[in-house]
């Protein structure tokens, strides 16, 4: 009880009227008011709380200072009996009566109500929703609910849920703590029993628990082998095959993989449930069939099978720089980095040419094939050959004469021959032609430009064609190989002989071998100049087309 006297204390003077006049003292007794003793009850049930007035006949107001929310109040009247509410945790009610007497004075006390919280343990319910039909089967998906689980309080909830599988198979749910968990039905050798317990807690911190036993049933095949999924692969991939998932009833299983179908490849372990091996250079979409044998440790055993399907590189057709090492800004580095990713040793046609199944030889990824003059194919080995056909490009190549003097005294394909840039078009000689002076820098004595010497090889059929040309930018600088860097030519002398001197039109002493490609330079309306291609250095260079320069005609078969 908490006494708080409010005295109001009135003084009246009074004044008479007339012949006389006279006061009087009144003294008013000081107001009292008493909420009763603190109470201590249970949630939801009644109490009644009771204040005393003085002096009597004065007016009682109750309100809610603090704690619970309370129906009905504010209310009137000195006795007031009330329904504690319903609470998570226990609380303190504090209630405040204001006693109003007749002359006006207003006093007030206030009680405490300590409310404790009853809280009922919510109920654990377990019931197995899938699958639809029963039993459950191998392969099936298991769920268990604890979807009817309830907290039997009025305004109570479910907070959480706990699984727990007391025994049965090895088990994995996607969960155990949701208020669902599933599993897949194991592989099993005879009917067996699992038990789960259901843990479930709420809103007020009590917990029930439940248990359930079910039983999983038998499998026809108590073993099933599984070679993983078909895949799609790149030739010259790392391909693994996994039968790992393949399953059994005992404890221990082997593996055999035997290759059913397509171009052979050699499994790395074979006798292992995971094996690799080298997707193989195709040219056509391809298909490799593989089948798993697998045994568990009572001798009894299963197969399956898998496809990998494999598609060509996309090397395309041209060939690369024939670099076989990475290289950052200065130094040689570990191919594979980040920092410099994507160079032509690593992910090109170098990058896998001990993989690629050449028609002929070359360093690297080149290909070249040699021919007679016949365009007859000769063997690899052969040291004289009149061209060259490029099997990855398929173009064929103009093998050049070697010559031990210099033009005019020289045949009509030495490779000391050079030329201007003169050349016919569809409609006449294309802009910026200039054609050399006759029996000057290459023996013929009509003249020495690009042109005639193409007719010249022409009329011949040479290399079983006559539709030699000047090559194209694209198309010479396919045969560069950046590794010779550093050497007189950039060519590999195997295949392309006879390279005339590396200074012989060097106008300095320094090393510079210009080949005609067929492009004119965009330099203005005179179209005055071509690009060459500078076989000692690999530079190229747009160039006065009136300038002379070596050739190495091509023509591509079948044109």
């Amino acid at each position: 009880m908490r006494l708080v006297p409010l005295a109001l204390v009135a003084l009246t003077t009074l004044t008479a009227c007339g012949g006389g006049g006279g006061s009087s003292d009144s003294n008013t007794t000081a107001a009292t008011v008493n909420a009763g003793s603190d109470q201590q009850i249970i949630e939801k049930s009644e109490f009644t709380v009771s204040a005393k007035g003085s002096p009597a006949d004065g007016t009682f107001t109750w309100e809610r200072v603090s704690g619970p929310a309370l129906e009905g109040f504010p209310a009137e009247g000195a006795e007031q009996t009330v329904t504690a509410p319903d609470i998570k945790l226990d609380s303190e009610l504090v209630l405040k009566v204001n006693y109003q007497t007749n002359d006006g004075q207003l006093v007030s006390d206030q009680v405490s109500i300590f409310i404790a919280s009853n809280n009922q343990l919510p109920v654990a319910v377990i019931t197995q929703t899938a699958p639809e039909e029963l039993p459950s089967q191998y392969n099936d998906v298991i769920t268990l609910s604890g979807e009817e689980s309830a907290d039997i309080d009025e305004n109570g909830s479910v907070d959480s849920y706990l699984w727990t599988q007391l025994d049965g198979p090895d088990l994995t749910a996607d969960s155990y703590t949701n208020q669902t968990i599933s599993f897949t039905h194991p592989l099993l050798e005879s009917n067996t029993a699992m038990t789960w317990r259901l843990t479930v807690t709420d809103d007020e911190g009590g917990s029930a628990s439940t248990e359930a036993s079910f039983t999983l049933n038998k499998t026809v095949e108590v073993i099933i082998a599984d070679a993983g999924e078909d895949q799609q692969v790149i030739e010259f991939d790392a391909v693994t095959l996994d039968a790992s998932n393949s399953e059994i009833v005992t404890a221990t299983k082997s593996c055999l993989w035997q290759q059913l179908t397509g171009e052979t490849v050699t499994l790395a372990n074979q006798n292992q449930c995971v094996t690799t091996f080298v997707a193989p250079d195709v040219d056509t979409d391809s298909a490799l069939s593989f089948e798993v044998t697998v045994t568990d440790s009572k001798s009894r055993s299963d197969t399956d099978t898998v496809i990998i399907d494999i598609s060509p590189k996309p090397l395309g057709l041209i060939n690369d720089t024939g670099m076989s090492d990475c290289y950052n800004n200065s130094q040689k580095i570990n191919c594979g980095s980040e920092d410099f990713p994507s160079q032509d040793a690593d992910i090109g046609r170098d990058g896998v040419a001990n993989q690629l199944d050449k028609v002929g030889q070359g360093d690297l990824a080149f290909d070249f094939t040699k021919m007679n003059e016949f365009a007859d194919e000769l063997p690899d080995d052969a040291t004289s050959f009149s061209c060259v056909r490029d099997n990855v490009t398929g173009l064929i190549w103009e093998v050049k004469e070697a010559s031990s003097t210099l033009p005019p005294s020289t045949t009509d394909r030495a490779a000391t021959n050079h030329y201007t840039w003169y050349l016919n078009g569809s409609s006449g000689v294309q802009t910026g032609s200039v054609q050399g002076a006759a029996s000057s820098t290459c023996p013929s004595t009509s003249n020495c430009g690009l042109q005639t010497y193409i007719n010249v090889v022409n009329s011949s059929d040479f290399c079983g064609g006559t539709n030699w040309r000047v090559p194209t930018y694209t198309e010479l600088l396919g045969l560069l190989d950046y590794a010779k860097q550093g050497e007189s030519s950039i060519l590999n002398s195997d295949f392309f002989p006879n390279q005339p001197s590396d200074t012989q039109l060097s106008t300095d002493g320094s090393s510079f071998m210009p080949y005609w490609t067929s492009q004119t330079a965009a330099d203005g309306t005179s179209l005055s100049q071509a690009y060459i291609i500078d076989m000692s250095s690999a530079n190229d260079l747009a160039y006065p087309k009136s300038n002379t320069a070596f050739v190495r005609l091509v023509r591509t078969p079948g044109e």
